[in-house]
């Protein structure tokens, strides 16, 4: 199945305990569909000014990402600068340099308005609901977003998440956007409006994911090495739905293990600085690494007492 990815292509500078970077190659549908591209085909939708390296391009096309819908237009391609502490949950912006990705506009090639799947990346919630319009029958619709249109998009946000089945977002947001401090009751606010799914990212303390029936809840892989988490979010949606456009399934169980294979490839991503730690994988280290989370996760039932 196919899968299609509207967001953000960047050069990011970072900083972390653990070492700095200018300039490498970032952004939300960058991470999203390096990570997604080893379970399934996607097709990108985002903008770069004619500055953008031409290595960077042709990893993507390595990875046999259609770019197709990758817009080069004249100006200076979107720079993010920032730095993270030791609580590594918490990025902190120094610079933002929206430059071509200020005007952008997402146009849909005809090859990719058939998509199956759809993830609509941390934009603008009125880009998102115009991104659907161009799209025809898709299967699963996803979406991602932030503090910054929580609090200045609110009603196009509700507007767009009518059309959404899944959600993904983090903690804070995720209480920022239901108005409500209780995770659980946050969610289950949010899945009043639209979406069937609210999966909420926690960083190193793992996801939860809540429908109307249940709720799933898994720690983060423990890593003795962790470099950079920048882009960390994306990498789990990009696992996420990856796994889920390969297998052509939402039930709850494929969404149980595509969280599984989310979480993974986030561990990957952080160990290293910008998609280093994602460049050259193999299935079956992805695989070993999803054995290693089930195991992590797994006990035996209590045998009957008395």
């Amino acid at each position: 199945m196919s899968l299609l990815v509207v967001g953000s292509v960047a050069l990011d500078s970072v900083r972390t305990p653990f070492g700095e970077v200018e300039e490498v190659l970032g952004g939300s549908a960058t991470y999203f569909s390096t990570v997604a591209s080893y379970f399934c085909q996607v097709q990108v939708v985002a903008v770069v000014g004619d500055d953008f390296p031409h290595e960077h391009l042709e990893f993507l096309r390595s990875r046999d990402i259609h770019l197709e819908g990758l817009s080069a237009v004249r100006g200076k391609t979107f720079r993010w600068r920032g730095e993270y502490g030791y609580d590594l949950n918490e990025a902190h912006t120094l610079e933002t340099r929206l430059n071509v990705f200020e005007t952008f506009e997402p146009v849909l090639p005809e090859s990719y308005r058939k998509a199956t799947y759809v993830f609509l990346a941390n934009i603008d919630p009125e880009l998102q609901s115009r991104v659907l319009d161009q799209v025809i029958s898709p299967t699963m619709v996803a979406c991602d977003t932030m503090n910054f249109w929580i609090a200045g998009k609110y009603d196009a946000l509700r507007a767009t998440l009518k059309r959404v089945d899944l959600l993904v977002i983090n903690e804070a947001e995720a209480r920022e956007l239901a108005r409500e401090p209780n995770i659980i009751r946050a969610c289950r606010i949010v899945l009043t409006w639209g979406p069937k799914i609210v999966i909420v990212k926690r960083g190193e303390y793992g996801a939860i994911m809540v429908t109307v029936e249940s709720i799933f809840s898994i720690p983060g892989y423990p890593l003795e090495t962790i470099a950079d988490p920048t882009g960390a979010g994306d990498c789990f949606a990009g696992g996420l739905m990856g796994y889920l456009a390969n297998v052509n399934d939402w039930s709850e169980p494929a969404l149980r293990q595509g969280i599984i294979f989310g979480s993974a490839m986030a561990s990957f991503n952080v160990e290293r600085f910008s998609l280093e730690g994602l460049r050259k994988l193999t299935y079956e280290q992805i695989l070993e690494r999803y054995e290693a989370f089930r195991r992590l996760v797994h006990f035996e039932s209590v045998p009957s007492l008395g």
